[in-house]
């Protein structure tokens, strides 16, 4: 009897745009903002079929929860998104564009967050072939803020974190006091050690686009606190750490 193996391979992509996995198919953006109303109420995600059959694909909403480590899937459509098509076949070397529209609450407390999933579908094989399906997943990042609110994103508390190796990083807590969600690459972070006796041992400045490439976008949603690891060596462990944040204009 032959069998028909099946492997899943899922790409969690939210931190970096476009992504692309091992020359199979393109999704751009990977990150998406939207409103409750007006023109940034509906976006487009665009899929290209960089395969040499066709591509058939799905797109699945879920909504996310925060938590003071991130974001967390929940498995649920609370049905707050609308996408168009929902799926379709895209064939070889063409791209498809997918509208993504908010149609929930447009008087939100405080920003909502969902991972809309790009999901290439398993081919039926002829009776009796068997074969590896490699099947890709992309998760695209959409968030809803309230109209007209912007984020306050501040450093609540920071730390000497022991990491592998014997080495030392810092760990930053942020909190956001705004209902409005917002991005640490929006914006620059300076980490700065002291030694025992208050003089500074160490100093380092990350740019939006270092945090973009060295941490991801770093969602922090509104009203929440979230503990941030930041890829930053300390000099020691026994120092005490400082960080600020500014949001760029």
């Amino acid at each position: 009897m032959k069998l028909n193996y099946k492997h899943a391979l899922t790409m969690f992509c939210a931190a970096i745009a476009p992504y692309q996995a091992a020359q199979a198919m393109t999704v751009q953006p990977v990150v998406i903002d939207l409103q409750t109303a007006g023109r940034q109420m509906s976006q487009t995600i665009t899929v290209e079929n960089t395969f040499a059959t066709p591509l058939p694909v799905e797109l699945t909403v879920q909504e996310l929860d925060l938590t003071t480590e991130g974001v967390k899937q929940t498995g649920k459509d609370p049905g707050d998104l609308l996408v168009f098509p929902p799926q379709t076949i895209i064939a070889p070397g063409q791209t498809q564009t997918f509208r993504v529209q908010y149609v929930g609450d447009p008087a939100l407390a405080k920003s909502k967050h969902y991972y809309v999933t790009v999901a290439q579908l398993p081919i039926k094989l002829p009776e009796g072939q068997s074969a590896i399906q490699i099947l890709y997943n992309f998760q695209v990042l959409i968030s809803v803020a309230p109209l007209g609110v912007k984020p306050k994103i501040e450093v609540q508390s920071a730390e000497a974190t022991p990491g592998t190796g014997g080495k030392t990083y810092a760990t930053v807590t942020m909190v956001n006091q705004s209902p409005a969600h917002g991005y640490l690459s929006n914006g620059h972070l300076r980490i700065v050690e002291k030694d025992k006796s208050g003089a500074q041992v160490f100093s380092k400045s990350l740019s939006g686009a270092e945090i973009q490439q060295t941490m991801g976008f770093g969602l922090i949603g509104g009203g929440q606190t979230r503990r941030v690891a930041v890829p930053v060596e300390l000099p020691s462990a026994d120092g005490t750490v400082e960080a600020s944040f500014s949001l760029d204009n």
